[in-house]
């Protein structure tokens, strides 16, 4: 059965036949050839300080066999990508969130595919053939450096690490957690964000860039890798960082969304693997027999798929209008999707038991990262606050005339059946209640 067939059909008049059979290679890929991948992946990773050192080989061989298949670097657009809608992408992202190292495999990972974009609209020519292209090529990694341990940095404008100019150089100094991609070894780029010159109150949106710089500049410090929920996520990494006084010459939105969907689905075909294991019984019956087994997997069904319609509902949007027009669509999306997942996720646990909680089966590791999506790509709470902020000013004053208009008109209609009890009794109603 082809992929396309479950394309939902309210997204389906926005997909290429181009980007059906991608999808369909995109779906083979991923079931015959990454998953299978995982454990050897794992045995070459090895243990301890080594597995830093070096990419598993078997990761390599999956690079060689999708450029033969033509899934490299899906996410960029027309002019600098394979030439896909962020719907069509999304769409393969999904499948490619079933494993963890898909993304890499056909380069298409994070945080490299936003650097990769910021290169492509902001970057000089010569910025992009140093960084640009061998990042396209996947010759090299990159980091973000965004994130700092003494301050909230789910609100950007706090940002502390200094940017200061200096004749014809900028020096940087700071410290940086949670860098995504800094561990991993073949990672070259930094961008760093810093805000430049003194605190002001002016502008608070104003006092902020980023300025690139080589991985192995002088004076910088890889303090550590950090682990999250006790997952080293080796080789990428998530770095502890401080730059003293490192010198530079001047002058991705809802992937994460789809590829956590595809998480979703994961568990979901867990959940309904294990139900259907008939040696797995409980008081003389299958799990699948159970009511609450069934409700479960009707919900995560339903859960994920509507879901899903919320991030496809955000490409349309980004497709059609550019992302500035979808920030409501993309907030909606970062705040159900995640919470969406570790639903389902936490349901697939609770079916398999204690085996829900090891190594053997891949559910612990989709929650701690549908869990990390809830912080890594803005806390809930600011998106929240955005997204009520901008219904309140979409609807606002106008909502209340809207309501204000309707009553006077159900007054003018009432006022033709005046003296009547009906007529009474209802105004009498509306009175009270409004």
């Amino acid at each position: 059965m082809p992929a396309s067939v479950n394309i939902p059909p309210i997204a389906l008049p926005f997909i290429s036949d181009r980007a059906k059979s991608t999808l369909g290679l995109a779906t083979q890929f991923v079931d015959e050839e990454c998953i299978p991948a995982h454990d050897p992946f794992e045995a070459q990773l090895g243990q301890g300080a080594s597995r830093w050192e070096k990419k598993p080989a078997i990761l390599e061989q999956l690079k060689v066999k999708v450029k033969k298949l033509g899934l490299w670097n899906m996410f960029l657009g027309q002019h600098n990508g394979a030439g896909f809608s962020n719907v069509e992408y999304g769409l393969m992202a999904e499948y490619l969130g079933r494993s963890h190292i898909a993304s890499e495999a056909t380069n298409n990972p994070g945080p490299d595919t936003g650097n990769m974009e910021l290169l492509v609209k902001y970057g000089t020519e010569s910025q992009k053939r140093r960084w640009l292209d061998p990042l396209m090529k996947g010759k090299i990694r990159s980091a973000f450096l965004m994130t700092e341990p003494d301050i909230a940095s789910s609100d950007a404008r706090n940002i502390r690490c200094e940017i200061r100019r200096d004749g014809e150089e900028y020096v940087l100094n700071g410290s940086k957690l949670w860098s995504p991609g800094a561990g991993d070894p073949t990672c070259e780029l930094y961008i760093f964000m810093g805000r430049i010159g003194g605190i002001s109150s002016v502008n608070q949106y104003t006092q902020h860039s980023v300025i690139l710089v080589p991985a192995n500049a002088p004076g910088i410090t890889v303090h550590r890798m950090l682990s999250v929920f006790g997952y080293d996520d080796a080789p990428h990494g998530h770095g502890h960082i401080t730059l003293h006084n490192v010198r530079r010459l001047g002058p991705g939105r809802i992937h994460h969304s789809m590829r956590t969907i595809g998480a979703a689905e994961t568990a979901l075909e867990w959940m309904i693997s294990h139900a259907n294991d008939e040696r797995k019984k409980t008081f003389g019956r299958s799990l699948s027999s159970h009511g609450t087994i069934r409700e479960w997997i009707a919900k995560s069904r339903i859960e994920i798929d509507t879901a899903r319609m919320t991030v496809l509902n955000a490409a349309i949007r980004i497709d059609q209008e550019g992302a500035k027009a979808a920030l409501r669509e993309i907030a909606a999306a970062k705040v159900l999707v995640p919470r969406t997942a570790l639903r389902v996720i936490d349901r697939a646990i609770q079916i398999w038991g204690a085996a829900g909680v090891c190594q053997d089966t891949p559910l612990p590791g989709l929650w701690d990262s549908a869990r990390t999506m809830r912080i890594v790509d803005g806390p809930d709470e600011v998106h929240l606050q955005q997204l009520g902020r901008r219904e309140i000013q979409r609807l606002g004053k106008g909502v209340q005339e809207k309501l204000e208009r309707q009553k006077r008109e159900a007054d003018r209609l009432l006022s033709s059946y005046e003296g009547s009890l009906a007529a009474a009794t209802l105004r009498g109603y509306n009175k009270a209640n409004l």
